[in-house]
């Protein structure tokens, strides 16, 4: 059986200390979830202005490159929402949130800066099944389908549930669980069709080279 994908997005205010410790707990976290072969990485630092954006986004991309050095497979670091530091750091992908730019878009703006032959991973946000058939499409490589469970941080947000998930991964792109996902409930989302789990606190708060095991297990 194969290793489902894994999706971790990011989230430096989850740690403790102050700004500066926390950036690091963030970068070393990063390195980690590389050396144990996490295949893609959202950053998500929504709060971040694009200058102190890119930088972060340019120092995340040399823990990448540092960490591929030594893992097994290929991780793909995603910025979310700004092409614009994707492009200026060299990161080959881009997170696009609900209501954000259309991929076709991102496609233009990134071959009329960037060499067209490099390749470029675009996920998209989805929250309904109409969502996951734009993300189809629309050119997006991934979809990440929220909230299956429930969202901790956000209680009122009602949960998709399996059944919503089993229909979303009817789609031709790789569909990512999102909300709520645990180990407990990780191989149920994986037998609705998932292709991989995404997640925050599940690789924030636990040793990724560990979950990695269990997972592909």
């Amino acid at each position: 059986m194969l290793r489902p994908l894994l999706y971790y997005v990011t989230d430096r205010r989850a740690f403790s200390g102050d700004d500066i410790v926390r950036r690091r707990s963030l970068l070393d976290k990063i390195e980690e979830a590389v050396k144990a072969g996490v295949d893609y990485i959202q950053l998500r630092e929504k709060d971040l202005v694009p200058r102190e954006l890119e930088r972060l986004a340019s120092d995340a991309l040399d823990r990448v490159r540092n960490g591929m050095s030594s893992g097994e497979r290929k991780t793909t670091l995603l910025i979310n929402s700004r092409t614009d530091v994707a492009i200026a750091v060299g990161a080959n992908g881009v997170h696009l949130p609900a209501n954000d730019l259309r991929p076709v878009d991102v496609h233009r703006v990134w071959n009329s800066n960037r060499d067209p032959h490099v390749c470029l991973t675009i996920s998209v946000s989805c929250h309904a099944l109409e969502d996951v058939r734009r993300a189809e499409t629309g050119g997006a490589d991934l979809a990440v389908f929220a909230p299956v469970f429930g969202k901790k941080d956000v209680p009122t947000t009602l949960p998709i549930g399996l059944e919503g998930l089993r229909a979303a991964c009817r789609s031709r792109i790789p569909v990512f669980a999102l909300g709520g996902v645990t180990l407990e409930n990780a191989t149920a989302c994986l037998e609705a069709g998932a292709a991989g789990i995404a997640a925050i606190r599940l690789f924030q708060e636990n040793n990724i080279a560990q979950l990695v095991s269990i997972l592909g297990s």
